[in-house]
This record gives C-alpha cells, sequence and structure tokens, in this order.
C-alpha cells in the first residue's frame, strides 16, 4: 500500500468536470485508491463520494492505492491534481 499527500493545484477546486475526470483516472486502475480528507476517506472511484469532499484548489488530501498497479495509481492521480490547468 502507498499513501501519498498531494495538494490539489486545479484552479476551481474539484467541481464536477474535474471530479469526474479524477474518476475516470482512478477507475483505470485495478488497485483500490482512497482519498482521505480531514476525518473522511472516499473511494476515488465514486463520483458521488468524491463530489462530497468539496475539494479546493491548495488543499491537501492524502490518496492512497493499495494493488497490483498501486505505483502507477498515485503517480497518475498525482499528475492529474498537480495540473494547474485543470
Amino acid at each position: 500500500m502507498i499513501r501519498k499527500e498531494i495538494v490539489i493545484n486545479i484552479p476551481n477546486g474539484l467541481e464536477a468536470r474535474p471530479v469526474a475526470q479524477l474518476v475516470q483516472v482512478a477507475s483505470q486502475f485495478e488497485s483500490s485508491i482512497h482519498v482521505e480528507c480531514e476525518d473522511k476517506k472516499i473511494n476515488a472511484k465514486s463520483i458521488m463520494g468524491m463530489m462530497s469532499l468539496g475539494l479546493a484548489s491548495g488543499d491537501k488530501i492524502f490518496v492512497s492505492a493499495d494493488g497490483p498497479d498501486e505505483k502507477e495509481a498515485i503517480k497518475n492521480i498525482e499528475k492529474y491534481l498537480s495540473n494547474s490547468n485543470g
């Protein structure tokens, strides 16, 4: 299992379109992927769960992945969330 802190660098935060794109990125991987923010731990492949977090640009989250492609999953999610182009 890998757990990494990531700062969200998407200009408008995780609104509907960016959340949908993040869920698509996470869904490409076999690993179990979760996003942790404060006291919540949400399945990154759940669009409704991710929307419920209401994450904004600059927020710090922890992303954890557990499975055969966990390294690739973390790398791709970090790349997406760190992309200032949104």
